[in-house]
C-alpha cells in the first residue's frame, strides 16, 4: 500500500504540474486565445467523460446507486457553494486564459477584481484541484493501475489556471518566485490530496468509498460547467460543441480499450 500510496501521491502532483506549465506559459509567452479555449473545450469533453464512466459508473458500481446520488448531490453543492465564495472575492474569471473579460465593468472595478484576484486564485485552484486529484486517488483503490483518462482530463483543465492567474499576478507587480512558488505549494496539496484520497477512502467500506468518488463527480461537473465551459466558448463559439465531442469520445474509446 505505501508504494500504491507513493504512486498515486505522484499522479497527483503530475496533475497539478499543469497549474505550474500555465504559469511559466502565462508569465513568459502571449498563447493566443484561440489555443487556450481549444484545449478547455477538448478538456471539457475529456472530463465528461472521465466523471461518466470513470467516476460515477464505479461508485454506483462500489456503493450502490443511493450512496453514489447522494454522494454526487454533496458534490455540487460543496463545490457550489466554495465557488460563489471564491467568485464573489475576485476569482470568477480564474479559468480565463485572457484575464478578466471587457464585459467587466469600467476600468476601476477591473483594478478592483484584479488586485483581489491573487489569493482567490490560488483557493479557487485548491477548490477546483482538490476533489479532481482525490478522485485520482480513488480511482487506484481496487490495486490496479491509475485511470490514466482522469489524469489527463484534469491535466489540461488546470493549464489555464495557471496561465490567466500568472499572467494577472505578473501584470500587478508579483516577482516570478512569488508566483511559482504559490503554484509548487498548490501542486504538493494536490499530490497529498490524491494521497490521502487513497490511503484514507481506502480503508472505509464500498458505501462511503462510493460516496465519496460519487462526491468527486459531483464537484468536478459544476466546475466544467461554471468555469470551463465559458472560456472554451468565448474563444470558438460555435466549434466548442464539436470539440468538446472529440474530447469525450477520445476519452470514452481510451477507458473502453484499456479498461
Amino acid at each position: 500500500m505505501i508504494n500504491q500510496a507513493l504512486e498515486a501521491a505522484i499522479w497527483g502532483g503530475v496533475s497539478g504540474l499543469a497549474l505550474i506549465i500555465g504559469a511559466i506559459v502565462g508569465y513568459f509567452v502571449n498563447l493566443p486565445h484561440k489555443v487556450i479555449s481549444s484545449i478547455m473545450a477538448f478538456g471539457a469533453g475529456v472530463l465528461i467523460s472521465a466523471l461518466s464512466f470513470e467516476l460515477m459508473a464505479k461508485a454506483t458500481e462500489q456503493g450502490g446507486l443511493l450512496y453514489s446520488v447522494s454522494g454526487f448531490a454533496c458534490g455540487v453543492l460543496i463545490y457550489s457553494l466554495a465557488n460563489y465564495l471564491v467568485a464573489h472575492n475576485g476569482g470568477l474569471h480564474r479559468k480565463r486564459s485572457q484575464g478578466i473579460p471587457k464585459s467587466v465593468g469600467n476600468n476601476s472595478e477591473k483594478k478592483g477584481v484584479a488586485q483581489s484576484a491573487g489569493i482567490a486564485i490560488a483557493l479557487g485552484a485548491l477548490i477546483d484541484g482538490i476533489p479532481e486529484s482525490a478522485a485520482i486517488g480513488v480511482s487506484m483503490i481496487e490495486g490496479g493501475g491509475v485511470a490514466l483518462v482522469t489524469v489527463f482530463a484534469v491535466f489540461m483543465s488546470n493549464i489555464p489556471e495557471g496561465l490567466s492567474s500568472s499572467a494577472g499576478m505578473k501584470k500587478s507587480g508579483k516577482s516570478a518566485t512569488f508566483v511559482f512558488t504559490l503554484w509548487i505549494a498548490i501542486t504538493i496539496v494536490l499530490a497529498i490530496s490524491a494521497y490521502l484520497g487513497l490511503t484514507i477512502l481506502g480503508e472505509l467500506g464500498n458505501e462511503y468509498i462510493g460516496f465519496a468518488t460519487a462526491l468527486a463527480a459531483g464537484a468536478i461537473l459544476v466546475m466544467i460547467i461554471q468555469t470551463m465551459i465559458p472560456e472554451a466558448f468565448e474563444g470558438m463559439h460555435d466549434i466548442t460543441g464539436p470539440i468538446a465531442a472529440v474530447g469525450f469520445l477520445v476519452a470514452y474509446s481510451a477507458s473502453e480499450m484499456f479498461s
